[in-house]
């Protein structure tokens, strides 16, 4: 195994250097993002391009040659990545938070995970747990499906939600951190958008967790991580909040791409059954175009609030409170809104042939239709949440996605 120390003397890049990095990979994106769709999987040299810029290793311990970076750098990278294809930032989201929650595991995971590979992948869901657990000796046995696992396709780790059964006959919930080759995958995901993350369903048949493996689930939810985070991750939050970060920065890139398609291809079509040169000239595109730069400019606007407000009080050594942690989720639901409506614009004022399954406007249509409706942010779950917390009530009675 490698030595953690000497890793950790390698330079960290900055968060603008990470950000061109991902700026530089969007034309490879954009070129593979048919394949992607076709293949239902992301491209391996997509993948390989994202893990050798580091851009799969922000929310690795620095300890183990990672980059310990903090919201705002994981909000900018992701929207970076999504303007050349939405798919593979969401997975690189989802693949850093997995990192986030594998580094609060006991040190022995974490060199376990990363020891010998620094560019680790672990992949993460907060499904319902699996009830199908066994004590044993140093660990447990576990057997158990979870589906929606965004990324599985490209992790060495997975790590899952399980109910460890009590003396007190109350399950003790806990994340199960287990290697990819270890379970298998069904192939489950067959969607209309965001058909490349390969959020398939992950199982595992009687498969040992070490002790060392497991850690507890609620203190993690709540960010209440002290003692348990490596000294060099500068942030601290409730995991939920987290885990949206990459999830918005994936949809705000993928909204960009079709603002900027949009807007190239308008001095040259026409406008059908009118006398405009072309669709410039018209002031309905016009007004078009500016309610839909309007609505990706205000999304990008609330998300950066999102990942300020996490790094403001993980600077400050704070756990955010439930009111601030309803807020945004709130407001992460609001990107997600605020993405699709706008691409919903930009769609009708390039006309029917963005429709075209040639035009890549149909696929970041259905992408971003699709991933604006992930289970955290919609179903007006969220406005609940945010309203009982305002009236001085526990959110958490709603849902535990605060």
């Amino acid at each position: 195994m490698s030595n953690p120390v000497a890793v950790s003397a390698v330079e960290t890049p900055d968060r603008a250097e990470l950000v061109k990095r991902a700026e530089g990979l969007r034309d490879l994106l954009w070129e593979d993002a048919v394949d992607c769709e076709r293949e239902r999987r992301v491209p391996e040299r997509v993948v390989s391009s994202m893990t050798e810029a580091g851009l799969l290793r922000l929310m690795t311990p620095r300890r183990l040659g990672g980059h310990g970076t903090d919201m705002r750098t994981l909000l900018e990278v992701a929207t970076a990545l999504g303007r050349g294809c939405c798919s593979a930032a969401w997975i690189a989201g989802v693949l850093n938070a997995g990192n986030f929650v594998a580094s609060l595991f006991p040190p022995a995971a974490g060199d376990e995970v990363w020891g010998e590979n620094p560019d680790a992948r672990c992949a993460l869901v907060l499904g319902l747990p699996a009830q199908n657990v066994e004590r044993a000796d140093g660990g447990v046995v576990v057997s158990g499906e979870w589906a929606y696992v965004s990324g599985c396709l490209h992790a060495q780790w997975v790590s899952a939600l399980i109910a460890v059964p009590t003396a007190e006959d109350r399950p003790d919930i806990q994340f199960a951190l287990m290697p990819a080759d270890a379970v298998t995958i069904k192939d489950t995901w067959h969607f209309a958008g965001m058909r490349g993350t390969g959020s398939n369903t992950v199982v595992a048949d009687r498969l040992f967790v070490p002790s060392h493996r497991l850690v507890p689930y609620v203190p993690i939810l709540n960010g209440e991580t002290d003692g348990v985070v490596d000294a060099d991750l500068p942030y601290r939050n409730s995991l939920t909040g987290l885990f949206a970060i990459g999830l918005i920065g994936a949809l705000i890139g993928g909204a960009e791409a079709a603002l900027g398609y949009v807007r190239d291809k308008g001095p040259t079509r026409p406008v059908a059954g009118s006398t405009y040169r072309d669709q410039t000239q018209s002031p309905t595109f016009q007004l078009d175009l500016a309610d839909a730069t309007s609505k990706i400019d205000t999304a990008k606007l609330i998300a950066l609030r999102i990942a300020d407000t996490v790094d403001e009080y993980a600077r400050a050594g704070r756990n955010i409170d439930l009111t601030v942690r309803a807020r945004n989720r709130l407001e992460s639901a609001q990107v997600g809104r605020l993405c699709r409506e706008a691409v919903d614009t930009l769609l009708t004022a390039h006309g029917s042939s963005a429709f075209n399954e040639a035009n890549p406007l149909q696929r970041l249509w259905r992408d971003i239709n699709v991933g604006s409706r992930h289970a955290g942010f919609g179903m007006g779950i969220p406005e609940q949440v945010y309203g009982r917390a305002l009236v001085g009530q526990d959110p958490r009675d709603i849902s535990f996605i605060v």
